[in-house]
């Protein structure tokens, strides 16, 4: 019997799966990356796919790639550079080498690099000589040894073909130490019903990790020890789930039912495919024939007293923008959700962005605010739906939250909360017909009663022309439209009371303070963290709240000589932060539909640490 492998203890490994869209690439990533949380460690994913159903084989608009980045303590991105690529063909190579560390290790199927194969990924030469003298290149005959695996099985020559992602699969969970079992488990599950499908995908799974103990291409096996993790329990979440699971946590903590109108679209979808499972719960979904009949679905749940609201991204986001005009004016509950992506109009649909900001505060008619809260990491979307629904009802007004594609679609561990620490807020409809009237305000909040039509003694009347103040009567009087259109903008003002401390991440003043929102907080925490290491004085402050700022917000600012913000898209917060606060705000912008690495904004903190401030 042959002695085991040696097996070498490393921190953290960048792992990134290239090839076609047919490939299974999201596939095998997303079960290593199940396996990998299984085993303990910290991980952060990056999915990266077209937006094509199924571009030409073979080219780099089809090629669909999954990085996971995981580590034996806190990490806050999947890496800016994969220490290993594993390439199904020449045009994955060509779309994602560049990326690769020098002296990463480059896995390459190499059946696939025909004559023709390069030439359609753009290649002259066969490119992999001249790369082993930057990187380790692995050539394994991955198409032959997936169909020699599975061919007693009977399967056709196209389908042993498709098998061979879990061959690779196989193979880097050797390589990785990351169980297979769990993913053996799916399969015996997923294909029950096709016995010839369910085998030869088992077979090729196995044999990929026993290729990987025989060959002498891999003399040594790697391990990444378990993460350090604050005690509970973990689960692995993507930021679509958590938003979806938060609409149904905010359905049991409030005691009302959610009622959730969407209408299909890229990356929004799967909150509704994913609440739309847990209708035991009391949720009610509702796929509209488009996006304006989804948000007025949503919009008449919530006069019926159901917690209303509707998921999308850009481009229906817009849509709705009349339609949440008039949740604004008749003052209702409603959460709207926008899981961003790069634009303008279809733009690039799988991509992420986050350039939605100013339409948020500005993009409907007339003077209509609405609070904005934005989640940082895929976890953190959970919170931010409870918390946006606690808002909308308690100030009875449309609230806003954005999304975006890279936190809709990465994974990390999760800890499951203890349902007992969640802040209950059961809500308590107006009943007392004794001195009602549909526009009397509350003297904290200046919210407005709700009343479920049809409660004795409160009919009443609401609608999208101006409302007289207190009856809600249809009025035209100049001096009374003045007094509802700032009680409306005072409403969303005294949000800003229920607001924490902003908090630093860092010395709380000098150099510099690097501000972000959204999905760039991982990128940007590192790049701080790493620069503060090396003795540059930087701190950081991360935005939930974007409408209104926190109270504290220009005076934490004003302790710093620099302000830097980050952001994907041309400088919406910043210019929103110069207007405001009249700050000289720098900006650091990328629009290429990738998120922030944290070289880039290490960088840009360096030069102006050293002095020179904006590019």
């Amino acid at each position: 019997m042959a002695a085991r492998k040696p097996v070498e203890e490393v921190d953290q490994v960048a792992i990134r799966f290239a090839g076609d869209s047919g490939d299974g690439m999201q596939l095998t990533g997303t079960k290593f990356t199940e396996a990998t949380a299984l085993v303990g460690n910290d991980l952060s994913t990056l999915p990266d796919f077209p937006a094509e159903i199924r571009a030409p084989a073979g080219t780099l608009a089809g090629v669909s790639a999954f990085q996971i980045h995981f580590a034996s303590r806190d990490i806050r991105t999947p890496a800016d550079h994969p220490d290993v690529l594993f390439a199904m063909n020449p045009a994955a190579l060509r779309a994602n080498v560049d990326d690769v560390r020098r002296g990463g290790m480059l896995i390459v199927n190499s059946d696939a690099f025909t004559p023709r194969n390069l030439k359609q990924a753009g290649y002259d030469d066969d490119p992999l000589p001249a790369l082993q003298e930057r990187f380790q290149v692995v050539e394994i005959q991955l198409s032959t040894l997936t169909r020699k695996a599975v061919e007693s099985v009977g399967l056709r020559s196209r389908e042993a073909e498709r098998s061979k992602n879990f061959f690779a699969l196989g193979l880097v969970c050797w390589l990785y130490n990351r169980p297979t079992e769990p993913t053996e488990r799916w399969i015996e599950s997923r294909f029950k019903k096709n016995e010839t499908l369910r085998e030869g995908n088992l077979r090729a799974l196995q044999a990929g990790h026993a290729y990987g103990e025989t060959t002498e291409l891999f003399p040594v096996s790697f391990f990444v020890p378990r993460a350090k993790l604050e005690p509970g329990v973990y689960r692995n979440i993507t930021g679509n789930q958590a938003l979806a699971w938060g609409m149904i946590a905010a359905s049991e903590l409030m005691e009302r039912p959610v009622f959730l109108g969407a209408y299909p679209i890229t990356p929004a979808s799967s909150v509704l495919h994913e609440v739309s499972r847990y209708r035991h719960f009391g949720v009610k979904t509702f796929q509209a024939e488009d996006e304006i009949a989804a948000v007025a679905s949503a919009i008449g749940a919530s006069y019926a007293g159901m917690l209303g609201a509707t998921a999308t991204s850009g481009p229906g986001f817009v849509l709705k923008q009349e339609a949440l005009g008039l949740a604004v004016m008749v003052e209702l509950p409603l959460v709207v959700l926008n899981v961003q992506r790069a634009g303008p109009s279809t733009g690039m649909p799988t991509k992420t962005e986050q350039a939605d900001l100013l339409v948020t505060l500005y993009g409907r008619s007339s003077e209509s605010p609405m609070p904005v809260l934005a989640p940082s990491t895929p976890g953190d979307c959970f919170y931010t739906m409870l918390e946006a629904f606690h808002l909308a009802v308690k100030y009875m007004t449309p609230v806003a939250v954005l999304s975006d594609g890279y936190l809709a679609n990465a994974a990390e561990p999760w800890r499951i909360p203890d349902v007992e620490t969640l802040s209950r807020h059961p809500i308590r409809f107006r009943t007392d017909a004794k001195g009602f009237a549909p526009y009397a305000r509350d003297a904290e909040t200046l919210a407005r009663p709700w009343a479920i039509p049809g409660t004795p003694g409160l009919e009443h009347r609401i609608g999208g022309l101006e409302s007289e103040e207190l009856t809600g009567n249809v009025s035209y009087d100049p001096r009374n439209h003045d007094r509802m259109v700032r009680q409306r903008a005072e409403k969303v003002a005294r949000i800003a009371n229920d607001l924490p401390p902003v908090e630093v991440n860092g010395p709380d003043g000098g150099k510099l303070v690097v501000v972000g929102w959204g999905g760039t907080r991982g990128a940007i925490e590192a790049a701080v963290d790493e620069a503060r290491r090396d003795g540059t004085s930087v701190s950081s402050i991360h935005l939930r709240y974007l409408n209104p700022l926190p109270a504290d917000l220009r005076a934490a600012l004003e302790r710093f000589e620099h302000v830097l913000v980050p952001e994907l898209n041309l400088g919406q917060l910043s210019r929103l932060l110069r207007a405001e606060y009249l700050l000289p705000v720098e900006s650091l912008t990328k629009v290429e539909g990738q998120p922030f690495r944290v070289e880039e904004i290490r960088g840009r903190i360096e030069a102006i640490a050293a002095g020179g401030g904006s590019e």
